[in-house]
């Protein structure tokens, strides 16, 4: 007899809200289930990405996605990603947020009158508390249940199956360094992708890779343990393997994930005082990504985000430039600013005055995609170029920190993990960032809803497996 009914690995989003839905689910039933949940991290550290970000959702009022999302990830992925997919987890994201709700985590809706964000009504969604108020939550229930044993410090090694090729069970490295297996009816890999793989990286990021700093600590523990373990067994992949989803950062803060949103409205010129990117391209939540892409690959991982008062007055209070710790640097001159900044003030001085003559006529309104463009620069500014006129002058050194990557396991509806042939791996499930979905892009605020999503959905259809009545 195994050991337990479900092996889930990964205490995060997706492996928390698996083991919690599972476990209640044949309680309901009568039939209690028994779990291990396999976490690499020390007990209470919430080891991954889901301890630390700010998980922003992107909800309607009524907690349905944003319209056209689908649409979205069809023209952003470029017709790779895998639709049904993402029709499913659309489908299902009113009962995410319920579920989340019925465990205690109380979500702040928030109408955002300044920032043009593409989503509905200018509206999204966060927990109070972040991403670790979800996860304390579901831990809160899950420590109720005797049937669960949480094994910290324990590192996945390998996937054990019988003669037959089902997965039953896995091999982990206890804290001593001494290897056990733990079996279970159904394995659910949920330890993320290989952000804290620096072989991994290489491989597949390619030259540099090892440059990209983690946005928060925890990713050190997304080793690609679960997707390497997958493929070795004949797991097929998808998504993106040489791309990541990647933010700037302040490169004074002190602590995580202190994201400087508001690229938008301003300019970024890199070390040399060049612009290097058309900031307005798009809406804020479309484009940070890909200009963070773009420090890191191309400008020596620097840059450097110059406004003024206008923009500094319109947003004070708001999160777009309040995440970090750090005030920003601020002179009444753009000479200097440039010498607080470290940059060369002849060189900022001639980039900005360059930026303001070419801006073009127009209202500037951050709120949507206003059109107020600049004419004969290059780069172009296609929307909010609003010269930077207004002392105080202000800035934020910045560099690319590393969030998630794309490559990951491919799965079908049910996150059954497929082998190369697309033919389900029995035993085997996944759930979370390990599962590979986009490509090119990432529309964002929706990676934390994914992980609960399918995470909830893989724990209620383990939990009916195990408590369905026997065949006659």
């Amino acid at each position: 007899m195994p050991d337990y009914d479900v092996v889930v690995v990964g205490s995060g989003f997706a492996g928390s809200a698996t083991t919690l839905s599972f476990l209640e689910e044949t309680k309901k039933a009568g039939k209690p289930g028994r779990v291990a949940l396999i976490e690499a991290g020390k007990k209470g550290e919430r080891a991954g990405a889901s301890r630390w970000t700010m998980a922003y959702l992107r909800l309607n009022r009524d907690n349905t996605l944003s319209k056209d999302w689908v649409g979205r990830m069809e023209r952003d992925c470029r017709g790779l990603a895998d639709l049904d997919y993402c029709r499913t987890f659309e489908a299902e994201v009113p009962a995410t947020v319920k579920f989340m709700e019925d465990h205690g985590v109380e979500l702040i809706h928030h109408d955002e009158p300044n920032v043009a964000l593409e989503f509905d009504e200018q509206h999204f969604v966060y927990p109070n508390g972040g991403g670790k108020a979800i996860v304390d939550a579901y831990f809160n229930h899950i420590e109720q249940y005797d049937t669960c044993r949480v094994f910290w410090e324990h590192e996945a090694i390998r996937l054990k199956l019988d003669d037959e090729g089902r997965v039953v069970g896995v091999v982990v490295r206890k804290p001593d360094g001494l290897l056990t297996t733990i079996t279970g009816k159904a394995v659910v890999l949920a330890c993320g992708g290989f952000e804290g793989n620096p072989e991994m990286l290489t491989q597949y990021i390619g030259k540099d890779a090892v440059d990209l700093p983690l946005i928060a600590p925890g990713i050190k523990y997304n080793r690609g343990a679960g997707i390497r373990m997958a493929m070795e067994i004949g797991a097929g992949t998808a998504g993106q393997f040489d791309m990541v989803h990647s933010e700037l950062v302040d490169t004074r803060a002190t602590k995580p994930d202190a994201v400087i949103w508001g690229h938008n409205y301003g300019i970024v010129v890199n070390e040399d005082c060049e612009r290097f990117y058309d900031e307005g391209e798009d809406y804020l939540f479309a484009s940070f990504e890909l200009i963070a892409y773009e420090v890191w690959r191309n400008q020596n991982q620097k840059a450097y985000f110059i406004t003024d008062r206008v923009v500094m007055d319109r947003f004070t209070g708001s999160w777009v430039y309040e995440t970090t710790d750090q005030p920003p640097a601020q002179a009444d001159t753009i000479r200097g600013l440039a010498e607080e900044l470290g940059l060369d003030p002849a060189k900022l001085e001639a980039t900005v005055n360059a930026f303001n003559a070419a801006c073009g006529p127009g209202e500037w309104d951050p709120a949507k995609l206003d059109g107020k463009k600049t004419t004969g620069i290059t780069p172009p500014k296609s929307n909010w170029a609003n010269p930077i006129a207004e002392p105080p002058f202000y800035g934020f050194p910045m560099t690319t920190n590393l969030t998630f990557t794309f490559g990951g396991l491919k799965v079908d509806l049910d996150g059954r993990v497929l082998s190369t042939n697309d033919v389900p791996i029995p035993g085997l499930y996944a759930a979370g960032e390990i599962t590979g979905l986009f490509y090119h892009e990432y529309p964002p605020a929706t990676s934390v809803l994914r992980s609960n999503t399918f995470g909830r959905l893989i724990g209620a259809s383990l939990a009916k497996q195990l408590t369905a009545p026997a065949a006659a």
